[in-house]
């Protein structure tokens, strides 16, 4: 099972240089630097570093994916922030979780024991409106379906049309901003009974750089995704 680490950032050079000496190259098969136009130095730092990297041309996360594809070796892919909300230590038990049969291993922020230091009132509670609506509107049991850091089969990328325009064009030009694709893709593996895992993971606090998170604008885009998901039936890859 080969793995693919794809680390993404943008302007995340002080938590780069306090994450990456953690992560030990052998966990891994691959490991690429999914960069948004940093200008704080990261980019050269992964020139230094030696590392694999790619510089995005569109805006967004997703369209950062649109554009790598090609470039992703393993048959797992696993996604993780730099700014410290991801910790290191956690991606060996992720990876063995994985070689279980799973098709996505999440590392909940609030499974068991597990804490968010990032979390203010706000985000805790949108991150429980979201989770408790997935399960209500698909049957699962998830505890995040939020969170970026999780490890899933690279196919599904292409299963479930993560990879299609379509999947976010209207809800982004409704609300004017660019989102990425994990409640989608929690949403769309609970609707097709995918097996999905979760191993509890604290967040902590991020490392300099900058919050980019937009509440309401992303709250809402993805919230009239999940609608959308439930009512609307999209014939993709493994349709059930």
């Amino acid at each position: 099972m080969k793995v693919t680490l794809a680390i993404l950032a943008l302007n995340e050079l002080d938590g780069l240089k306090a994450i990456m000496p953690k992560i030990d190259p052998a966990w891994v098969d691959q490991i690429i630097m999914l960069d948004g136009n940093s200008t704080d130095g990261s980019i050269e730092w992964y020139q230094e570093q030696g590392y694999e990297y790619y510089v995005q041309k569109k805006k967004g996360i997703r369209h950062a994916w649109d554009e790598v594809y090609d470039k992703i070796k393993g048959e797992v892919l696993i996604t993780f922030s730099p700014d410290g909300n991801s910790v290191p230590e956690l991606l060996p038990p992720l990876i063995e979780k994985m070689k279980e049969g799973y098709d996505m291993v999440i590392v909940s922020r609030y499974k068991d024991e597990a804490v968010s230091e990032d979390d203010d009132i706000i985000t805790a509670f949108g991150n429980w409106c979201f989770t408790n609506l997935v399960n209500v509107l698909f049957g699962s049991k998830y505890t995040d379906v939020m969170v970026m850091y999780r490890a899933y089969k690279t196919k599904l990328i292409f299963d479930l049309d993560l990879d299609k325009d379509y999947t976010y064009e209207f809800p982004e030009r409704l609300f004017h901003t660019k989102i990425s694709w994990e409640p989608l893709l929690s949403a769309r593996a609970a609707r097709l009974k995918l097996k999905i895992g979760e191993i509890p993971g604290d967040e902590p606090a991020r490392i300099g750089g900058e919050r980019k998170l937009q509440i309401i604008r992303w709250g809402s885009a993805y919230l009239y995704q999940i609608i959308r998901e439930r009512f609307v039936r999209h014939k993709f890859g493994l349709e059930p």
